[in-house]
């Protein structure tokens, strides 16, 4: 009866919760950052993603291809300083939104990113952020 009983604990998919899977899209975004690697982010971003934000006083979005575009393969020079967290996850339904902290040795960022479960998937379909300098 064990080796039954093993046999089809065995066989069940393990399921992960609405938030266990929003939590892992997050940390494909964080894995990009410090590898300066694009590839985890074309994953877990939807390809009508957007960028918002405000530079200058003027709204500035970008696409998908133009943000991944800065990501060189190469992990910043002052990753070992960098602490990012997640600080938030909302779900209702198929939509959620994940606030993200990013402290950085020049700045601290604050990122929400709103996502939808898209044919059992979930993606990241815009970026919103603010950065705040830090002082020198």
């Amino acid at each position: 009866m064990k080796k039954f009983a093993l046999l089809l604990f065995l066989a069940l998919p393990l399921f992960a919760s609405d938030e266990d899977e929003v939590r892992a899209v997050a940390q494909k975004y964080f894995q990009a950052h410090a590898t300066g690697n694009a590839a985890p982010l074309r994953e877990a971003f939807h390809p009508d993603w957007r960028m918002m934000s405000v530079r200058d006083g003027a709204l500035a979005t970008r696409t998908l291809e133009q943000y991944t575009s800065g990501f060189t393969g190469k992990a910043p020079a002052d990753e070992a300083q960098r602490k990012r967290s997640i600080e938030q996850v909302d779900i209702t339904g198929n939509a959620a939104m994940v606030k993200i902290r990013l402290d950085y040795p020049a700045a601290t960022l604050t990122d929400y990113m709103l996502l939808l479960k898209v044919d059992g998937k979930w993606q990241v379909v815009s970026k919103i952020f603010h950065s705040a300098p830090k002082a020198k």
